[in-house]
């Protein structure tokens, strides 16, 4: 998989007559963000070298802010959103990929710059695939998703610094969204304990129920505060950034480490230096994207092999791609707890 092969990175045929269903985005006589599921023909496709069929992909913070235009994230129209699918190639002008083999996709501008995974067929280049796990369905994949796979390179992340159970409490911020609820299941079954920080408090018995051995009010965390506190935590995953961020790594312990990869409060990072030269504190940023196929393949074998089942279908909704639109507006809004995945063929 790693050899080198001369690839076209033209479209290669796609012998189905007829279209498929997508989410198309638009924008209107005012500029405004337009969103529609429609039947597309196979010959808008974009350029790439594997045709996939895709069987399911899910709803992120990303593809709802691209379905509502809150934020620019679409960087060409039409648009096709979707981070991440999961499904089997139809056709492909690359030897690494046969007809038949199960694939899936997370990333690479996929849905931003690149017609992306909510619709029934995909064209895309095969340096941005990864073969599924033979134990795991299409399914299963996408209720772990980029959100699933990004807690689990959050989590190698914290390996890599050699933060072990035994070093403490690690600390998990946006623990009710997509990455913070798979991480803190991922997290308490490497036998770690596990904080989470959240504003939905109501949602404290389903968090111990991942497997957080407490649950804090995101509110301590979410303002202006002082450069060093008490040490609380060995280690920490945010999914927030700004002010929490600066605050989670004010209460690290002497040489722990935080993986930051999310930016859900803000972008702006109004912290100190004083953790890291004075207790050694480690910021790791983790980067779902770009990462290396070496490393997308290790993160989604351990997910088929660390990650029960019955945790990610516990943490799961299936919607169909109209519904993909009504439930866009409310992720945004904070209504949609854990994981989205979306039926593309209904």
């Amino acid at each position: 998989m790693e050899a080198a092969v001369a690839v076209s990175h033209g479209r290669p045929p796609v012998a189905s007559a007829g279209g498929f269903r997508a989410v198309r985005l638009g924008k209107d006589a005012k500029g405004a963000t337009t969103a529609e599921v429609a039947t597309l023909d196979n010959g808008e496709l974009p350029p790439g070298n594997v045709v996939v069929r895709i069987a399911y992909s899910t709803l992120n913070y990303k593809d709802a802010l691209a379905i509502t235009g809150q934020s620019p994230v679409v960087r060409k129209f039409p648009m096709v959103p979707g981070i991440d699918f999961a499904g089997t190639v139809e056709h492909s002008a690359d030897a690494r990929y046969q007809v038949g083999d199960r694939v899936l996709l997370n990333g690479w501008g996929v849905g931003e710059t690149h017609w992306g995974g909510l619709a029934q067929r995909a064209c895309v280049r095969a340096d941005w695939l990864v073969p599924l796990p033979a134990s795991m369905s299409e399914r299963s994949a996408m209720c772990i998703g980029t959100a699933g796979y990004t807690a689990m390179l959050s989590v190698m992340a914290l390996e890599a610094r050699g933060i072990a159970p035994e070093a403490g409490v690690i600390l998990v911020t946006g623990a009710n969204g997509g990455v913070g609820s798979i991480a803190i299941a991922l997290l308490s079954r490497l036998g770690y304990a596990v904080t989470a920080s959240t504003g939905r408090l109501e949602e404290a018995p389903r968090l111990k129920a991942l497997g957080a051995t407490c649950v804090m009010d995101r509110r301590v965390l979410g303002e202006p505060g002082k450069p060093l506190q008490k040490e609380a935590w060995a280690g920490a995953i945010d999914c927030v950034g700004s002010h929490t961020l600066a605050n989670v790594l004010a209460g690290i312990r002497y040489g722990g480490a935080v993986a930051a990869c999310g930016l859900a409060q803000g972008m702006e990072l109004a912290g100190s230096v004083a953790p890291f030269i004075l207790r050694g504190v480690a910021l790791e940023g983790v980067d779902s994207v770009h990462a290396s196929f070496a490393r997308r393949t290790v993160a989604w074998a351990r997910l088929a092999r660390e990650l029960p089942g019955e945790v990610v279908e516990a943490n799961t909704r299936e919607i169909s791609l109209v519904q993909a639109l009504v439930v866009a507006p409310e992720l945004l809004r904070g209504q949609v707890r854990g994981r989205v995945v979306v039926d593309v063929n209904r």
